[in-house]
Order: structure tokens, then C-alpha cells, then sequence
């Protein structure tokens, strides 16, 4: 039975955000805004744009926005892209290379199923798209729970900011309306579906595992098991395994407190 579309959007789909960082043309931000809108959703967060905040009243993006005001006037324009991932449960990163390291590969339609099964736990989940020129560093990819690649033409792949935000966007607005229908969800290749599990405790958002992962690396260099000045990928293929762990934040707790539990027993010694 085809999905069929509700007039107007529902509360799941304001737990989706859509992040676009270190963003260099504005007509980018505002046919972005119309491209959200387009499929239900409203929530824009800018990390770095290069024009700074001005770039939401600049003539090109108000154009191109094109009756997408609103999400224009809504958008949030902060310093880095931890501020605009703060609060967020789940983040994928739109990247059209692969990337030795980071988080799990998925396709479009399964990333999307995944994110927005949080999202219908009443997390908040974001897309990630890099700038025109570069993408997203590797670092930041790393701060990202799953890493997405479009499958474009690989004799011309070359996809604008815009349209592989439309693109997810679209994934994104299907599978928000399956979970609302009660249809299954296609994130079989991104993870077990383990977030509505029969007695599972509340899942650790980004920013716990983020805090985890700083005092984990303390930790781990007053071992001396980390070099700080040679760390290798240790930190990196952490990130990986915890990425896939979908930890809990029980988990997360125990983790910090193996992490304080070593620090202070050096001072004591």
C-alpha cells in the first residue's frame, strides 16, 4: 500500500535536523531550506557558514529558499559543528567518498530508516553535509554515528549541496511516514533494530558518548597506553566500535567510571 502524505508535518519529523557545515554560498542554504520544507521538515542548523549569520537575509539564499521564509527565519546559526550536533542522539554524515575509518557505511534509505527509528524514540537525530568544496573532514565524520555515501553515477557523481539534501530528505520523509503507519522500516544493513527491544534501558545520546570518549582518552594516556604525541588511530577505531555499540547510557556510566576509577588511582600512587 503506497504511503500516503500528511498535510502537514507531524512531531516525528521535528526531531530530525538538517546540518549544514562550513556552508560557502548562500543560494546552497536557502534552496536547502526549500528542500526541507518540501518533505515536511523544518529544522536547519548552519555550523561555520562562510557569509556567517548574515547569509540567512542574503538576497541569492531568501531567492532560492523560495516560499521556505519560514525555515530561513527558524535557522540556527552557531560556531562549529559540536554546537550544531549538541543534544543530538544520532548524527549521519552525507560524504561522497569512503573513508578508511569512521563510523559504519550505510545506504541512503537505511541510514535514514535508522535515524529516524531514534527519532521516533523522542531522540533527536541529525544529517550532516559537508561544505561545496571539501565535505566534511574525517574528524568530523568521526563525530557522526553512520557514514552515508549516494550512490551516484561514478562517471559523474558530482552532486550539489541542495540536491543531496533533497535526497535525503526524501528518505528521511519516507521513513518517517512508515513509522507512523506501523510499515517496517528498511535498516536491516545499518544495525540491529535494537532500540525497541523488550527491556532495554534509555540509549547514551552523542554527547554522552562524546563526554565518555574525552575522559576515556585521559584515561587511556595517564596508562601511558596512548602516546598523545603518536596516537595512531587508537582513538578513531574506538569511536568505530562504540559507533557500532549503540551503547546504553548504563554502559556509557560504567565506561566514565572505569575512566575516573584509573585517573584516581594514579594521583593516589
Amino acid at each position: 500500500m503506497p504511503l500516503s502524505a500528511p498535510a502537514h508535518s507531524s512531531p516525528l519529523f521535528d526531531q530530525v535536523r538538517f546540518v549544514l557545515n562550513e556552508t560557502s554560498h548562500p543560494g546552497n542554504v536557502g534552496s536547502a531550506a526549500r528542500a526541507i520544507k518540501t518533505m515536511g521538515f523544518g529544522c536547519l542548523v548552519l555550523a561555520a557558514p562562510r557569509a556567517g549569520a548574515e547569509v540567512l537575509r542574503d538576497p541569492e539564499a531568501v531567492a532560492l529558499a523560495s516560499g521556505a521564509d519560514d525555515v530561513l527565519a527558524h535557522a540556527r546559526v552557531v560556531a562549529d559543528l559540536d554546537a550544531a550536533l549538541e543534544g543530538v542522539s544520532w548524527a549521519v554524515a552525507l560524504s561522497a567518498r569512503s573513508r578508511e575509518y569512521g563510523p559504519p557505511n550505510a545506504p541512503p534509505r537505511e541510514s535514514a530508516a535508522m535515524a529516524v527509528q531514534h527519532a521516533g524514540q523522542g531522540e533527536t537525530v541529525a544529517f550532516v553535509f559537508g561544505s561545496e568544496r571539501t565535505g566534511l573532514s574525517n574528524a568530523d565524520v568521526e563525530r557522526c554515528n553512520a557514514l552515508v555515501h549516494i550512490p551516484a553515477n561514478p562517471m559523474y557523481s558530482s552532486l550539489n549541496l541542495s540536491q543531496a539534501v533533497q535526497l535525503i530528505a526524501y528518505e528521511a520523509r519516507l521513513a518517517c511516514l512508515a513509522l507512523e503507519l506501523g510499515e517496517p522500516l528498511h535498516a536491516a544493513n545499518v544495525a540491529p533494530a535494537v532500540i525497541d527491544a523488550p527491556g532495554r534501558e534509555a540509549l547514551a545520546t552523542r554527547d554522552d558518548v562524546e563526554g565518555m570518549l574525552a575522559h576515556l582518552e585521559r584515561a587511556l594516556v595517564d596508562l601511558d597506553f596512548l602516546d598523545p604525541d603518536n596516537p595512531k588511530k587508537l582513538m578513531t577505531r574506538l569511536r568505530r566500535l562504540f559507533a557500532k555499540s549503540h551503547l546504553e547510557r548504563e554502559e556509557v556510566n560504567i565506561l566514565r567510571g572505569i575512566a575516573k576509577h584509573i585517573l584516581e588511582r594514579k594521583v593516589r600512587r
